[in-house]
């Protein structure tokens, strides 16, 4: 009757110390049988089994705490493990330390099982002093100690046990890709209850083909739980000596691939006693291949695993038995209380598996218990001798007929009902996730037909986003324009846009869309749920509708490639049909997008605000949400901009970003990778594989946020490149670099992922890529680049690859090259020019994802392990990034990328606002560096004028000339100028090594700063040698003048002391002060009948003016040494300058041009009448100083004249212009300058001087006579001395500090760069709103700034008397410095005279005060005798005091701020000028001024640009002035014409081959040139009056006319990037 038995083994889902291996044994081997036999078991085989409602197990709940407590998961066995927890990244992500604390075995486990990683299970922790334990003989007696080490099996329960359902899933989700048994019913000891993991286990989906589908090669693709597949149930009663566990694995396993599906006996730690997992019921599966060479089974199984004894876990047992469709029953002590099967209603058919190698083995009681139990006997297995090999086959054919005759299938989810009859908990039944799926089945269970749900439901995103997204695109790329206004174009895109969403406001909100932000509005948990059930039952719906749609569409691009018009069809299907979550986050996405467009007090737009917070909740729960819409081919940038502003708000900014992005072919393991990697679930094939990029957040633990510089990782995950399924496809290319250029510039971290097997591929994705990097390269974005090899074969693949590596870089190096030709960068020629790249670093291999044939294969070990390793790699590359953005610079660059990338074209752009705000920095600190030298420079300069002043007196070594200074001031000057040039370039090294501020965008811009530090540097030395040239010409020019002074004086001393010596030989008579004026008067008329007064000569002021110009002149040609002969220069200057008419051929070509003959000539002779303003002023301030003409006067004017000719390269002056101009300016200074030094030589007649100091030689005669004292009086002159000089020194200081005192005071932000400056010009302008002012800005552009500005300064020092401060600051400064001096000289015991007092205290202040010889002279003279040093410093220290006193109270009164401005040797205003007015270079299509930093500069650029209708140009048919823009003329298609064209027409789009200096980007906005349109449009009539003749006004765009101030102040502050 047992002959036909058919043998089978079960897993034993008792204590794996427990099991123990069948060894295949025969007769020979009885003996050693028999011992095996006869040694102890192991207590728990040996205790009986206890009921789980007996005492007995009441020890378990302290048995699970204490499990716990060892394992540190106590706390969270009531505040459970969160997902997010576990995939945040910390200390021990990468960290391969070795497992020393049972505490840490939880987290390696979980660290490992979201990796995927096949050895998960295996965590043990090693002792300290020695890794492997070896026993010898000696130790054969010796227990293991088990006090630190815990089977797997219960680690996984205390996990679950532990977790959320969202961690759970998880893990339920990483476990069955590694083909690990996953928990059915989860035993928690501690309530003695089981809960049925329907939830955890929702998640799975698997593929197969069965056998009814090998026909068609159709693979089925479904969610385990809900799908209709047979379970079989292997349980144990008593002992078993056969190893369930193995057995099953066996069972589930190809003979040629063996997996530890199940934890047995044998695996690491499986002979360890289990505590807490007995009563855990796992369950795995068994899914064909549709190869029925290797399928163990041609359809689906599921195998359940009961661990422990069933008579301990009836309930389990009980549970199986009904849910099952067979139960299969290991035992081999028949002596065991079979009570348990007493009675038992069962659906699922028992199977009974013995083994008859054991003693205990009874045929009688077999039989009983086959009748007894009602057990069919061709359902008793008996493993007889034959190995397990034989016995696992004769187990696989009992449950293969199994599979084949069961009708009734019943899935887990319909396990519910079974499991509440039986007291089982089930995971779903929480209130949270049953409300979440009643509101989620709301709203998919009436989906029949996709795309009528979509048209009715989601209408906002259908055809009126799609056509949004191309109008958006055609806005900034003008494709379609034709022969259109460009401008009234734009306005008709605008106008469309406007229409399109209206139309959006007219759709009510859908009953699905409601229902969808109710579900988002959830609290914390109920709201996950919701998302998850959302997805989970949208995936269902995917799974049925697109999967015949797939396969057509796959077949047709594989073998009918050539039929595209098909192939688009199917794709439009796809995608109309595809469902998913994020379709319904688009539509939240286009309500909040079309509540914008309303007005801001709107209700509807109000009510639209909350919809960012709850998607910005969700990406900080883990859930991906889309950054570009791959069917729109667009980013709804308001959108996600308030979703990515809400979350910075969510995180309290604390959100700064690490970015790493996957890019590669379709198919090629991008998601599975990033899943890998870091333990995430983006969707992978599951239906159609969605268009566009996802975006997901990983939290960065605090211990680890100063490291690596971030709160976050963020992960973008792309759709595949150059996809076989959309190559096909007109915009695929385009689509491509779109999207490559977009993520590689959001980027931190670039993973180029390659499958080895397609060359092709990798070329065409090698190709795109490399275009991106050269894009980014341009905008100083360095992102870190690793390529990605997978599916490689051989572990040793980097040794074995060098060649491999060699010919990428060698493919890398010719995609270089091709790029950068289409790209307009020659001078990149190899891969290393644009991104840091080494062969052996930045290559990553990786096998396969599967070890062995799926679908029964887990993932490969050496996958997992080479993934990880990769990690590490990544960590690393985070701690060095450059960047340090947070969500809100990441929105920035978004922004501002995606705006490029639209524009087709990827320059630089200024208006990427973060590149705007990097590049404003760097300006604002170096205009620091540059005023800093500039003033340090500035005062050594007044100082070495002031020593070069007083030369004579303070050179010590008087046989040197002052040549011979001047030559050693230079010489200290240019090692002055190359510290200062030196410093400069060391701050912007150090500038450019600092990690925030994003410097890298602006790092190609260093080299400019650089060349202008050099600039200043040569500036600043002609300053200085002009300046210290000028000081000599003077002091030489004054030589003369002093030697007369000086002879006279000399030789009036000599006579007064004769006159004195006769006089006191004489007493008698003399005693009263007329009788010696008697005397004195008597020798002045003897002295002065005895000099020969010879006075200066006076100069012929023309003459030398003439000789200077000449000189200046004599490199030109005949024509202007023809016009210097016959040109009188004073005649030059009596008239007045006006520049004759052109020749009629140029007057031809400005009609042409400009509409007007006469344009070029009035835009010369303005420039002409600046210069001669600025000159005038020059020459007006010279003849205030009254002093002697110099020929250094008229080369300042001279070089005045050339630098503002040199500047002013758009307005080209002739040869016979620049004559002219110099003969008038020199001509009109001449006269001045000849009156100024007639005035001179009057004042300064030898003997009007010394009659005019007669009255001084008789009081000091008088004094000396009567032996008076000396010090008090000459103690008030050398006062009186002193007083100009500091008054001078104060002037000559004050300079600098207004500059500091407007630079750094209130409003200062307005003058840090050139850009603030012109929007506060501007913004000051649309505030007065007059159209006079307008005009002077933009037809005297630099007159006006001047004035301008010189009347900002005379405001703010207005203000709190600020002029007067700084007057009264320099006084005391000096006041302090020349008292100082006093007490020093006071101090010194060599001093024994006023004279040499005085001399020591002039050599004190030389480089400070400037002490006229003369006047000195006049001082020191006639002192003949010793006086008290104490008593003459107290008298001038007294009078210094009252000097002071005195200026204080003239500073006080003040004046004209105006004027005491203007009379400063350094002038604030022009200072100013200097650097805010740049190189004043000028947009050649409308006349903006370049803002870039720097002297030197390679690129000329501005931030907004105005219709050039402003300028006063019209259209030549018409006459109307146009109003076109040329930030948007260089992206049509529109041509220009003028004298640099050479009259022909020319595309704007190649406007840099006659301009190449120039940088003018297009309009990344309608609104971005508000401001000039507002303007336009208020001054249009105004304009054309101006302009005169038959000039008519422009046609204005009906949107141009709704502008107001508002909007052009709100367009200015984006275009310059103000707050």
């Amino acid at each position: 009757m047992y002959a036909d038995v058919q043998y089978y083994i079960s897993l034993s889902i008792l204590d794996p110390a427990e099991e123990v291996l069948a060894e295949h044994l025969d007769k020979e081997e009885e003996a050693e049988r028999e011992l095996e036999e006869k040694e102890p078991v192991t207590k728990a085989r040996q205790s009986k089994p206890k009921k789980e409602d007996s005492s007995g197990e009441t020890t378990k709940g302290s048995c699970l705490r204490e499990l716990l407590s060892k394992t540190g998961l106590e706390d969270h066995y009531e505040n459970k493990l969160t997902l997010s927890t576990v995939l945040e990244i910390n200390a021990d992500t990468t960290s391969d330390e070795p497992l020393t604390t049972m505490q840490s075995l939880p987290g390696v486990f979980l660290k490992r099982l979201m990796m995927a990683n096949l050895n998960a299970r295996s965590v043990k922790c090693m002792t300290t002093d020695q890794d492997v334990s070896y026993y010898g003989v000696g130790n054969l007696d010796t227990d293991t100690d088990n006090s630190n080490v815990i089977n797997p099996l219960d680690l996984i329960t205390a996990l679950f046990l532990c977790s959320d359902g969202f961690l759970q899933q998880e893990m339920v989700q990483k476990m069955s890709m590694c083909q690990f048994a996953v928990p059915l019913l989860l035993p928690n000891c501690d309530t003695k209850q089981s809960t049925l993991m329907l939830w955890a286990l929702r998640d799975i989906v698997r593929k197969f083909r069965p056998s009814s589908q090998m026909a068609t090669n159709a693979f089925v693709e479904d969610r385990i739980v809900v799908s209709d597949i047979p379970m079989v149930s292997f349980v144990r009663l008593g002992e078993s000596s056969l190893s369930k566990s193995q057995i099953l694995n066996k069972l589930l396993s190809n003979p040629q691939q063996y997996h530890d599906t199940f934890v047995h006996h044998d695996m690491e730690c499986g002979d360890v006693p289990l505590q807490i997992s007995n009563g855990l019921v796992e369950i795995s599966w068994y899914f064909p291949s549709g190869n029925r060479n290797i399928d163990m089974f041609t359809e689906p199984v599921a195998v359940a695993n009961l661990r422990g004894d069933i008579r301990s876990f009836e309930t389990q047992f009980s549970f199986l038995c009904q849910t099952s469709a067979a139960v299969y029953i290991f035992i081999d002590d028949f002596e065991s209380d079979f009570k348990v099967l007493e009675g038992k209603i069962t659906k699922a058919e028992l199977f009974l598996v013995v083994n008859s190698q054991k003693k205990t083995l009874r045929v009688d009681t077999l039989k009983k218990m086959i009748t007894n139990y009602r057990i069919n006997p061709t359902n008793v297995i008996v493993k007889k001798k034959q190995n397990d090999a034989e016995f696992v086959k004769t187990l696989q054919s009992s449950v293969g007929d199994i599979i084949k005759k069961i009708k009734n299938r019943l899935t887990i989810e319909n396990m519910v009902d079974m499991a509440h009859q039986f007291g089982i908990l089930v995971d779903e039944d929480s209130d949270e996730c049953q409300s979440a799926r009643k509101m989620a089945d709301e709203i998919t269970r009436n989906i029949k037909d996709t795309i009528k749900f979509k048209d009715k439901q989601l209408p906002l995103q259908g055809q009126i986003w799609k056509e949004i997204s191309q109008l958006e695109k055609e806005r900034c790329r003008l494709k379609k324009a034709g022969d259109k206004d460009i401008e009234h174009y734009k306005s008709s895109l605008k106008k469309k846009v406007e229409e399109l969403r209206k139309k959006q406001h007219k759709c009510d909100m859908s009953d699905a869309m409601a229902r969808f932000i109710s579900g988002m509005s959830r609290s914390g948990p109920e709201r996950s749920y919701f998302l998850k059930w959302m997805r989970i039952n949208l995936d269902n719906l995917s799974r049925q509708n697109l999967s015949a749609l797939r396969d057509r569409y796959k077949d047709l691009c594989q073998n009918s490639p050539e039929k595209k018009d098909k192939i688009k069809d199917l794709d439009k299907q796809l995608s109309d049909c595809s469902l998913g979550l994020e379709h319904f986050l688009r539509e939240l996405g286009q309500l909040y997008e079309a509540a914008c467009s309303l007005p801001e007090s709107g209700l509807q737009r109000n009510q639209m605000k909350l919809l960012p917070g709850l998607c910005a909740q969700m990406l900080l729960d883990g859930f991906p949400i889309e950054l570009v819409d791959g069917d729109a081919s667009n980013i709804p940038l308001k959108w996600i901009s308030a979703v990515l502003t809400q979350l910075h708000t969510l995180v309290q900014s604390n959100s700064k970003i690490r970015v790493v992005t996957v890019l590669g072919v379709q198919s090629t393991g991008k998601s599975t990778l990033l899943n890998t990697m870091f333990g995430v679930q983006f969707a992978v094939s599951s239906g159609r594989c969605t268009r566009g990029a996802f975006m997901l957040l990983i939290k960065v633990n605090k211990e680890l946020k100063e490291e690596l510089k971030c709160d976050f990782i963020m992960i973008i995950d792309t759709e595949g490149l150059k996809s076989p399924e959309l190559s096909q496809l007109d915009d695929s290319y385009e689509h491509d670099n779109e999207l490559a250029t977009l993520v590689i510039g959001l980027s931190d971290v670039t993973i180029i992922n390659i499958a080895m097997e397609n060359s092709t591929e990798m070329k065409d994705i090698l190709q795109i890529v490399v275009h991106a990097f050269i894009r980014m390269k341009e905008v100083g974005k360095k992102p870190i680049c690793h390529f990605v090899h997978q599916n490689v074969s051989d572990m040793s693949a980097h040794d074995n690859n060098m060649s491999d590596r060699k010919k990428l870089l060698e493919q890398l190096n010719e995609m270089t090259q091709a790029a950068a030709r289409m790209e307009k960068k020659e001078n990149i020629t190899k891969f290393t020019d644009v991104m840091e790249y080494d062969p052996d670093t930045s290559s990553c291999y990786i096998p396969g994802l599967w070890h062995g044939t799926p679908p029964m294969s887990p993932v490969n070990a050496g996958y997992s392990e080479a993934v990880y390793g990769f990690k590490k790699t990544l960590m690393k590359d985070f701690r060095k990034c450059q960047s340090n953005d947070d969500l809100t610079g990441f929105l920035k660059w978004t922004q501002s990328l995606w705006e490029a990338v639209k524009f087709e074209k990827f320059i630089f752009s200024f208006r990427n606002s973060l590149v705007a705000d990097a590049y404003s920095r760097l300006c604002s600190e170096y205009n620091g560096w540059e005023w800093a030298f500039q003033k340090k420079m500035y005062k050594w300069m007044v100082s070495a004028e002031t020593k070069m002043s007083n030369i004579v007196m303070t050179d010590q070594h008087l046989q040197r000339s002052i040549r011979d200074v001047l030559q050693d001031l230079m010489i200290e000057a240019s090692k002055k100028l190359s510290l200062g040039e030196k410093k400069i370039q060391d701050n912007l090294v150090k500038y450019f090594e600092k990690q925030d501020g994003h410097v890298n965008l602006v790092e190609k811009f260093k080299e400019d700063f650089v060349s202008s530090a050099k600039t200043l540097s040569k500036e600043i030395e002609n300053t200085v040698k002009n300046k210290l040239l000028g000081a000599v010409e003077i002091k030489e020019g004054m030589t003369e003048l002093n030697n007369i002074k000086s002879s006279q004086t000399s030789t009036l001393e000599r006579k007064v002391v004769d006159l004195l010596q006769k006089c006191r030989q004489k007493k008698s008579g003399l005693s009263d002060d007329e009788a010696l004026s008697k005397e004195f008067e008597i020798m002045w008329r003897n002295t002065l009948s005895e000099i020969t007064f010879k006075g200066l000569q006076r100069r012929d002021v023309a003459q030398a003016a003439f000789l200077m110009l000449r000189d200046n002149l004599t490199t030109r040609g005949g024509l202007v040494n023809k016009m210097l002969v016959v040109n009188s220069l004073v005649d030059c200057g009596r008239k007045a300058f006006v520049l004759e008419s052109e020749s009629w051929w140029k007057q031809v070509k400005n009609f042409a041009k400009h509409g007007s003959s006469d344009y070029h000539r009035k835009k010369l002779q303005d420039l002409c009448d600046d210069i001669i303003r600025q000159c005038q002023e020059f020459v007006t301030q010279r003849v205030k100083s009254k002093t002697d003409y110099h020929n250094i006067h008229i080369k300042e004017l001279l070089r005045i004249i050339d630098k503002t000719l040199q500047q002013h390269t758009q307005v080209q002056a002739s040869e016979e212009c620049e004559v002219s101009l110099k003969l008038h300016i020199c001509g009109r200074a001449a006269i001045e300058f000849q009156k100024m030094h007639d005035h001179f030589i009057e004042d300064n007649d030898p003997r009007k001087c010394l009659e005019q100091s007669k009255n001084k030689y008789l009081t000091e005669f008088r004094d000396l006579f009567h032996n008076r004292d000396q010090c008090q009086k000459k103690a008030e002159e050398f006062s009186k001395l002193l007083q100009p000089a500091v008054q001078d020194y104060v002037t000559k200081m004050i300079g600098p500090d207004v500059v500091d005192e407007v630079k750094t005071g209130k409003g200062s932000e307005d003058y840090s760069t050139r850009g603030a400056f012109q929007f506060s010009i501007l913004k000051q302008l649309l505030t007065d709103g007059k159209y006079e002012q307008y005009r002077e800005y933009i037809k005297h552009y630099e007159r006006f700034v001047k004035d301008w500005l010189f009347d900002q300064i005379v405001r703010r020092l207005s203000k709190d008397n600020g002029l007067k401060k700084l007057e009264i600051k320099h006084l005391s400064k000096i006041v302090k410095i020349i008292i100082a001096a006093i007490s020093n000289v006071s101090n010194k015991t060599t001093v024994n005279n006023i004279k040499m007092f005085i001399g020591i205290i002039c050599d004190a202040l030389g480089e400070k005060l400037v002490f006229p010889k003369d006047a000195l002279d006049s001082i020191l003279m006639l002192i003949l005798k010793d006086a008290n040093k104490e008593q003459f410093a107290g008298y001038l220290t007294d009078c210094v005091r009252e000097m002071e006193q005195s200026l204080a109270a003239e500073y006080d009164k003040g004046g004209d701020i105006k004027e005491r401005l203007r009379s400063l040797p350094f002038k604030p205003h022009d200072e100013m000028f200097t650097s805010l007015f740049g190189c004043g270079e000028q947009c050649p299509f409308c006349g903006v001024p370049c803002e870039a930093g720097g002297i030197k500069h390679a690129k000329h650029h501005s931030s907004i640009h105005r219709s050039e209708g402003i300028n006063g140009y019209r259209c030549r048919s018409s006459n109307k002035l146009v109003i076109e823009i040329c930030s948007s003329l260089v992206v049509s298609g529109c041509t220009f014409s003028n004298a640099k064209t050479g009259g022909t027409f020319h595309p704007y789009k190649d406007y840099q081959k006659y301009y190449p200096d120039w940088l003018i980007t297009g309009d990344s906005s309608i609104e971005a040139s508000d401001y000039w349109k507002y303007v336009m449009t208020k001054f249009n009539e105004r304009i054309t009056e101006d302009r005169g003749g038959s000039t008519l006004p422009a046609d204005i765009p009906e949107d141009w006319k709704a502008l107001t101030p508002g909007d052009a102040l709100k367009s200015m502050k984006r275009s310059f990037n103000m707050k």
